[in-house]
């Protein structure tokens, strides 16, 4: 090869190897531009996916926040239910003791009248005693001017018989047998029950202005007696089915103050949460 074919191919070669250099730099920085995107979409699928799993979490989450909230939504109701029950419960029981209570007061004033009636007896017949050597028989004088017109029933038998139509519902006729006591024995000590139990007749046949009328006479005539509590009581109520709610709140907040330990009291308190509703409950 001569001088100018050699210097041709070096020139030649020199030509290819100044125009493949570029390439070669071009493909390399297009490799690690590939790399650097695969890397990229790689940790954007790895952030994908945590952000999915997070997202899963936090539904799950949420769910059980859910579900516990229902739960005690649930719990909350029934409590409610139960303290609304165990409050029906009580109001019964009180009323069921209450009751009682006048039962056994009645009871007492039948052991009193019988007691009475016995003591009764007793001193007829030490009078009885007394006037036998006076006494002559007069032929002829039975049913004439002597005798001495018919009188009342004594007390005891009067109001025995009065109770037991009462108790019996026999409401008029009781309500009449009483009447009869009061006129002939207004003044003892069993008067005010006779006159109480004139006013709760009243009251059992809704009759509630005559009732109110009538245990005022209680409250006022007989003050002493053991059925003022209970006639107070009754007044606030048969207020309160008149419409007449202040007044009717007035007499159970004052026989609260007067027999504040008593089981009309422990009643009273009863009725008036039902004429005095809570603020929670007039906002609805």
């Amino acid at each position: 090869m001569n001088r100018q074919n050699r210097i041709a191919f070096v020139a030649l070669v020199a030509l290819v190897l100044a125009t493949t250099t570029p390439s070669f730099a071009a493909s390399k920085e297009i490799i690690q531009l590939q790399t650097q995107v695969q890397t990229l979409q790689d940790q954007m699928a790895r952030m994908q996916q945590s952000f999915d799993e997070r997202m899963g979490i936090m539904r799950n989450l949420i769910e059980q926040s859910t579900d516990s909230m229902n739960r005690l939504n649930g719990s909350i109701a029934e409590l409610q239910r139960t303290l609304q029950q165990q409050q029906n419960d009580s109001l019964t029981r009180t009323d069921q003791v209450s009751g009682q209570i006048q039962a056994l007061n009645d009871s007492l004033d039948e052991l009193k009248g019988r007691l009475a009636r016995v003591s009764k007896q007793l001193e007829d017949i030490s009078a009885a005693q007394q006037n036998i050597p006076q006494q002559t028989a007069m032929p002829g004088t039975v049913g004439g001017p002597g005798i001495a017109q018919t009188q009342a029933p004594p007390p005891d038998i009067l109001y025995n018989n009065a109770l037991r139509d009462y108790n019996a519902g026999k409401l008029e006729l009781a309500q009449s047998q009483f009447a009869d006591f009061l006129k002939f024995y207004g003044n003892t000590d069993i008067a005010g029950n006779a006159q109480f139990y004139i006013a709760d007749i009243a009251f059992r046949q809704g009759n509630y202005e005559q009732a109110v009328k009538d245990y005022d006479r209680v409250l006022e005539q007989y003050p002493g007696g053991n059925k003022t509590s209970a006639a107070q009581l009754k007044k606030g109520m048969a207020l309160a089915q008149l419409g007449q709610r202040d007044a009717a709140v007035r007499e159970l907040q004052s026989l609260i103050q007067r027999y504040p330990k008593s089981i009309e009291a422990a009643t009273a308190r009863d009725q008036l949460k039902k004429l005095t509703p809570s603020r929670a409950t007039r906002r609805r």
